[in-house]
């Protein structure tokens, strides 16, 4: 080993341990330790050691710290209730032991039996730590346990069914796609192929899903729910939701970002895409490059020798669109798609709603089983009884069969989008069901509060790590040193304490990265007068969910370039929640502003009406009573009997409030103008006026307060 490397290591040691280790003085500074080692010797009581005695010295001191930083504290699992006999269990030691180990570490606290259960975490920590050991809390496992023999509460969903009861059904298609290619005319041409000509145009019921019937007497039930949160959650039990993909992709336009995300959506659910080219009558449209730009994200159309079809369609004129269906009607019969209509309902909600007349509605696909009126549902912590049953075209229907998109009626809350719809045979069942997912949620919640503890806690021992490792290398007058430079530039790092009114807000975008620029720009949000909360954010449309998270802490939702469904639009409205819509940056931040600065409580202004200078008093009877007059030239403005007056003597104000008389000449008047004469009286006969004073009339209103901060653009 060269010197060079023994100083590294020599320095590498010392950082870790204070005082030195490698010799027996341990006073002697560290730079007289490197100086002896770069002379190839280390000092030590009454003689110097050589280069290879200190050499052996070091790797003795290196083994031991090793073997130090090898040994494991144990980590013991706590919980509420556990017994002296399960801690001996833990720790292997005996019962004995533990006791003796509770009544040392618990001020001399008696416990006995080792059937005794510890109601106190803190006694079983503290017991823990004086044994040398460390210990995390977790749930009693016997409560899990029982927890977990309680899921027949629950409502499940059926075992697979036999196939022997299973039927055809039709295909459920979602279209997805750029919102510039399209899409929405495409839905609209697609829906009125199943309307008669005196109903078309007349749909004011839009439900999200709707069923086409083909000449053939097929039938495809279509999706206009493209990105919705519905679409992750496809398939359960083996039955999927969404069976096809139609790609819109616009000829003159081809493939963009969010029809990329599309594709990774319909890859990542495993479901066929069906590629529908539309714009083809467009004299820029090129179906052919078109398709090569589907190759790069592994697309291959049949023309290439690929399994997708891709139908080059004119949405606006209608044209293929019978050769759209039927791509969709045969690979919908290569998928074989079957369905078991007997057995109990199962379905999967798109949307629901407020509708008048009808109350809350769910748009819900059938999975399973036949829907009638009647039929207890529940999905997610809602439940329904039916009381009607509604087609896409608002018709009212006595039964639902597989595949079909219908409006039903009859729910208590509004479920989510999303959810599973399960059939119930009773409302005790929905009610002990509903329960039991309650308490799962608030399970969650409760794992995701010790999750943000532990980080808090695991955040905090690092700190003190790194401070002891820095206390133990710079020497305590060099740390205490270092310590009071570095405490006021910490403090100016805290956040700053806000009180008084807040505003919570809720934050919904549609990439990441406006997401980040709009967070980064909050980030610089320091005013005192308003306290700015950021309840959630994230990526996608705005869902029923943070519209009820905005109610619970009467905020407000700002959705930066991401579309509002009606269905949330009616919930927000419904629950008194502000959407604020926007898809240029800095107009997001002007209602901001605006949200925060309606916030702010009016502060109370005052407004100078007139001043008037008093040329004389006279003193009057009126009434029988004595009182003072001022004799006064207004010197600006307008004096109003109305308003409020103030009198300045010598810059001492010495009244301030209405007056009793206003007078020019002898008539009484209601106003002054300037440089007219007049007198006036007030009901304090205490005050004598003098030649000289100063009456101010004003007026006191209340004027909106202005946020200290900007945006910085």
């Amino acid at each position: 080993m060269s010197c060079r490397q023994l100083i590294q290591r020599v320095q590498l040691l010392y950082s870790m341990k204070s005082p030195c280790q490698t010799c027996i003085c341990g006073t002697i500074s560290r730079k007289f330790h490197l100086v002896g080692a770069l002379n190839g010797s280390a000092p030590v009581k009454g003689r110097t050691k050589t280069f290879e005695e200190a050499q052996q010295d070091l790797q003795k001191a290196e083994k031991r710290i090793a073997k130090k930083k090898n040994t494991k504290v144990k980590v013991i699992s706590v919980y509420r209730n556990m017994t002296v006999s399960q801690i001996a269990t833990q720790t292997s030691r005996t019962v004995d032991n533990i006791l003796d180990a509770m009544e040392y570490a618990n001020s001399r606290q008696a416990f006995r039996g080792g059937k005794t259960e510890i109601t106190d975490v803190k006694v079983i920590q503290k017991t823990l730590t004086f044994l040398g050991y460390r210990s995390r809390i977790i749930s009693n496992p016997e409560m899990v346990v029982a927890k977990k023999e309680e899921n027949s509460r629950d409502i499940e969903p059926q075992p697979p069914p036999d196939p022997s009861v299973l039927v055809r059904r039709p295909p459920v298609v979602t279209i997805m796609g750029h919102v510039d290619h399209g899409k929405t005319t495409l839905l609209d041409a697609l829906r009125n192929t199943n309307v008669v000509a005196q109903e078309f145009g007349g749909i004011t019921q839009h439900i999200g899903a709707f069923s086409v019937k083909m000449s053939s007497g097929n039938t495809i039930s279509f999706l206009d729910t493209p990105g919705h949160a519905a679409f992750s959650h496809m398939r359960a039990r083996g039955a999927s939701l969404t069976d096809i993909i139609i790609l819109v992709v616009a000829a003159d336009d081809g493939l963009m970002p969010q029809t990329v995300e599309s594709i990774q959506h319909a890859k990542s659910a495993d479901v066929p895409l069906i590629v529908a080219i539309n714009k083809m009558d467009k004299h820029t449209a090129d179906v052919e490059g078109t398709e090569q730009m589907l190759l790069q994200y592994d697309v291959i159309p049949e023309k290439f020798g690929g399994d997708v079809q891709c139908v080059p369609i004119s949405a606006l004129k209608g044209t293929n669109l019978q050769q759209l269906q039927e791509a969709v009607i045969t690979l919908a019969e290569l998928m074989d798609l079957k369905g078991d209509p007997v057995g109990n309902v199962e379905g999967r909600v798109i949307e629901s709603r407020l509708v008048t007349g009808k109350g809350k509605v769910a748009t819900v696909i059938i999975e399973r089983g036949t829907l009638k009126k009647g039929n207890l549902l529940i999905a997610g912590t809602s439940y329904a009884k039916v009381r009607g049953i509604y087609s896409d075209k608002g018709s009212q229907l006595k039964e639902a069969t597989l595949s079909s998109p219908v409006e039903v009626t009859g729910w208590k809350e509004f479920p989510s989008a999303g959810d599973q719809v399960l059939q119930a045979q009773s409302e005790k069942q929905i009610k002990e069901a509903i329960d039991w997912r309650n308490s799962l949620k608030m399970e969650e919640k409760m794992d995701t509060d010790q999750e943000a503890i532990n980080e808090k806690r695991e955040k905090h021992d690092a700190e003190y790590k790194k401070q002891l490792q820095l206390r133990q290398s710079l020497g305590r007058r060099e740390y205490n040193f270092v310590l009071k430079t570095i405490k006021p530039n910490r403090a100016k790092e805290e956040e700053v304490h806000h009180e008084g009114p807040s505003l919570s807000i809720v934050l919904k975008g549609d990439v990441d990265g406006s997401i980040d620029a709009i967070l980064n720009t909050l980030d610089t949000y320091k005013s005192q007068i308003c306290r700015l909360s950021i309840i959630h954010h994230g990526v996608g449309e705005v869902t029923m969910s943070d519209i009820d998270n905005a109610k619970l802490f009467d905020g407000e939702i700002f959705a930066f370039n991401v579309p509002v469904s009606e269905t949330v639009r009616e919930h927000a409205k419904l629950n008194n929640v502000v959407i604020h819509e926007d898809n240029v940056i800095y107009k997001l931040f002007d209602n901001l502003v605006d949200s925060l600065s309606k916030r702010l409580p009016l502060r109370e202004e005052q407004e100078i009406m007139g001043e008037a200078t008093v040329m004389d008093s006279f003193n009057v009877s009126f009434k029988k009573k004595p009182m003072r007059i001022a004799g006064c030239r207004v010197t600006s403005g307008v004096l109003q009997r109305k308003h409020k007056f103030r009198i300045i003597r010598e810059e001492e104000e010495i009244y301030n409030g209405p007056i009793v008389s206003l007078k020019h000449h002898k008539s009484e008047v209601e106003t002054i103008k300037q440089d007219t004469e007049c007198g006036l009286s007030i009901s304090d006969n205490e005050i004598k006026f003098e030649r000289g004073d100063v009456i101010i009339c004003y007026r006191n209103y209340t004027a909106e307060q202005t946020l200290d901060w900007t945006p910085g653009f």
